[in-house]
């Protein structure tokens, strides 16, 4: 149901001077990512389009498009270079040649169905996702890999899918966002804002990527084939805006000092509180349940960080609930109480935010962190990745495929369809699947 057209490798425009390498270091926050799994993200635009104007037309500008913007993020169109047995550290290095592969494909699969949000197949969506290639072992003792692969495919006078994978250690999603919608950008009006390479814009203490890399480099880069077969259906879950509100006020009602309640703390606590009570294992009910988030620090430390920066820029909270409190009554507003606060001392607080960073590659750090029952977000409302514009309007669906590699993660982002709403993406077993729908609606 699926036909690769083409398969072919990007470059940026050669520039002819010293531009024609670029070598970017990574620094502690990257390095926390270095052995994470890639992210693998698809957006589905409804764009009625023949397979002439296609392949005659839109390719050919996509393409040209996708090389200036390489230009202007010429990391992306290199390698991670991880060295083995030396001191040196890992850094994103291009040279001239580099490139990224984009592989072109047509379906005659369901494009209604795919945009949906009832249940389905997770595996189906895997054909519009392209693999990054594997790591590889140089002769000169390093580990390389290439950071982003792209795919483009046609649903014949239907619409159009956009899909990529990258390597999590070259940036956090703000910093992934703006390269798309920067293709996006170029391909529609021929122009983009510019991405910030510096690492010396984040201020931090000395020695701390060498603490990281200490940890890091006992293990060796692998590569991540599709989990498949991944036994699990996707679903997406709209709260409009009148139900945040409608969660905001509970909150509120029940505790009216709290601040930072936020779109973002009522939906996850909601979230979570389904999901948990969704759950038909028997647990122990002092068992620690735990919601992890990340922060992106650009605007939480100090000095500030630009926007544009590009990198990983990220901190995380944590809230933790014993599972007893979680599925009672309250748990929903003990839930939103735990993150706000947690926001609030961690996340809003420039001295607390990066505080003991040099102990998070810690063993004792992870240790703690093995077998926790633990909810995960990927994905963020901040950055509206749906908004990438090639000329085909604004994305009619987003979604975030790394949901189906962790046990239990949700994907956050602006809904397309309910104006201030948010969307929800699920990744889980059938059964389990039901059983939240039934809760989220009913509790709703």
């Amino acid at each position: 149901m699926v036909t690769l057209l083409e398969t072919c490798q990007i470059q940026p425009p050669p520039a002819g001077d010293a531009s024609d390498q670029l070598t970017v270091p990574l620094t502690f926050l990257d390095m926390r990512w270095i052995h994470f799994h890639p992210i693998r993200c698809l957006l589905f635009y409804d764009y009625p389009c023949s397979k002439e104007c296609f392949l005659e037309t839109l390719v050919p500008k996509l393409k040209h498009s996708l090389s200036v913007a390489l230009k202007h993020y010429l990391p992306l169109a290199g390698n991670m270079v991880y060295p083995l047995n030396t001191d040196e550290k890992p850094v994103l290095r291009y040279v001239a040649g580099d490139s990224v592969s984009l592989t072109i494909a047509e379906s005659n699969n369901d494009f209604d169905e795919l945009i949906s949000n009832h249940a389905r197949d997770a595996d189906q969506f895997y054909d519009y996702v392209p693999e990054l290639p594997p790591v590889k072992l140089d002769e000169s003792n390093y580990q390389t890999i290439p950071v982003i692969a792209l795919r483009l495919t046609l649903f014949l006078n239907r619409g159009i899918c956009v899909g990529f994978a990258y390597h999590h250690g070259i940036g956090d999603w703000s910093s992934i966002v703006g390269f798309i919608r920067a293709w996006a950008s170029i391909s529609k009006f021929g122009d983009s804002s510019l991405p910030i390479f510096d690492r010396s814009v984040i201020k931090y203490p000395n020695g701390i990527d060498t603490i990281f890399w200490n940890v890091r480099r006992e293990i060796p880069l692998k590569s991540w084939p599709f989990p498949l077969p991944t036994n699990r259906v996707r679903a997406t879950f709209i709260l409009h805006q009148a139900d945040i509100k409608k969660l905001k006020d509970l909150i509120l009602d029940k505790k009216p000092g709290l601040v930072q309640v936020s779109s973002f703390v009522a939906a996850v606590s909601y979230v979570w509180t389904c999901l948990v009570k969704s759950g038909e294992e028997l647990i122990d009910n002092d068992v620690l349940e735990h919601f992890i988030f990340t922060i992106d620090l650009r605007a939480h430390i100090d000095p500030l960080v630009p926007e544009n920066y590009f990198g990983n820029c990220l901190g995380y909270g944590v809230a933790k609930i014993e599972h007893k409190r979680l599925v009672g009554e309250e748990g929903f507003v003990i839930a939103a109480e735990a993150i706000a606060e947690d926001i609030k001392n961690r996340a809003n607080n420039k001295d607390q935010v990066l505080k003991a960073a040099e102990n998070w590659m810690s063993t004792d750090t992870k240790k703690k962190s093995i077998g926790i029952r633990a909810l995960g977000v990927s994905g963020s409302p901040k950055f509206d990745l749906a908004s990438a514009d090639f000329g085909w309007g604004r994305a009619k669906k987003q979604e975030i495929l790394s949901i189906d590699g962790e046990k239990y993660s949700m994907s956050l982002c602006k809904s397309i369809d309910s104006d201030g709403g948010l969307e929800v993406g699920l990744s889980l077993p059938r059964e389990r699947m039901e059983a939240f729908a039934a809760i989220f609606a009913d509790e709703l």
